[in-house]
Formats: C-alpha cells, structure tokens, sequence
C-alpha cells in the first residue's frame, strides 16, 4: 500500500497500559464511525505497514485504546509510539455534492457566489470550534469559516469548491 493511496487517521499518542496496548489519537471528525476498525497502516522508515487489531475502545477526546495483534509488551508497543495511522482512501463511504473529505480539496479552486474566484484551497484547519478553509489568493491567506450553508456544491471532476461565503467576509481579505 502506499501512502498516495491513503488518508491519514492520526497518530500513536502514548502507551496504554503495560500489556502492549497503545493510545491511537483519531484526527476525524467523528472518531465514533472508526469503532469496528479490523486493521490500519503504520509509517514506519518512510512505507506503510499492515497492523491487525485485536481490540478497540474509544476513550475521551478522539483517543482509542487499541490492542494490535503481535504487540504484547510495553517494549513492542514502545516502537509505534508517535507513528502516523492511514486508512486506505477505498474504504472512505461516498459523499454528497454539497460534503467533502478535508484532505480530498487541497489545491482546489474556491468559486464564491458573489466574488468567483478567490483562490485555491491550501489546507483546512480543522478546529474543533470553527474548523477553516485557507486559502491562498494573489500571495495573501484567506479564512473561511466552515459552517452548513458555505459548501454550495464539490465539483470532483474540475477540483472546484462552490462556496456561499457570509456578505462582507471575502472584502475584509481582498481589500
């Protein structure tokens, strides 16, 4: 598997326990929908390793105790910590045309209602009060706040993201 092919889950956090277990921080937005997770790849040396899973429990603040087959000591489960988790980009479930995967709209164009184009998407900063579009126009950052109602439609095809930014907002940045 290689990375291209994935998306990133997050990161092996901390021990869990002296058994081998281990704290998998889940970077998604609703760790509950990853609970009956059978495996997951680890980036180790620069490729993706398969990890089966033996047990999973989803703790507070997006944490999961898991339990990989073949890690049964601290020392074993010593070598994931801080590795990155990815999920192969397959098994993500199909979304409307007004949803979109954080990772899937990088370097998209943004096309707002009433201004066009402002730009291309560089990352999406995924806060858990107000999670933001940044976007990058003519060398300056624009930051759009994600709320229901700004997606207007994804195009996939074009890489285009159709947007219904509140009246003002997209003036403060091109000003």
């Amino acid at each position: 598997m290689l990375i291209q092919d994935c998306y990133y889950l997050g990161i092996i956090a901390k021990l869990h326990g002296f058994k081998g277990e281990v704290s998998l921080f889940l970077d998604v937005t609703n760790p509950k929908e990853y609970k009956d997770l059978s495996s997951l790849y680890l980036e180790i040396d620069g490729g993706l390793t398969p990890f089966f899973i033996e047990g999973f429990k989803l703790k507070n603040k997006g944490f999961a105790a898991i339990k990989f087959e073949g890690i049964d000591s601290e020392l074993a489960a010593k070598r994931l910590l801080k590795k990155k988790a990815y999920l192969p980009l397959r098994v993500l479930p199909q979304l409307d045309q007004s949803s979109f995967y954080d990772h899937e709209v990088i370097d998209y164009q943004v096309v707002d209602n009433l201004k066009g184009s402002i730009g291309n998407v560089i990352n999406i900063i995924d806060l858990s009060s107000n999670p933001l579009l940044q976007i990058e126009f003519n060398g300056k950052e624009v930051l759009i706040p994600i709320f229901n109602g700004l997606i207007e439609k994804v195009d996939r095809k074009n890489k285009v993201l159709y947007i219904l930014a509140p009246e003002g907002l997209i003036d403060l940045y091109l000003n």
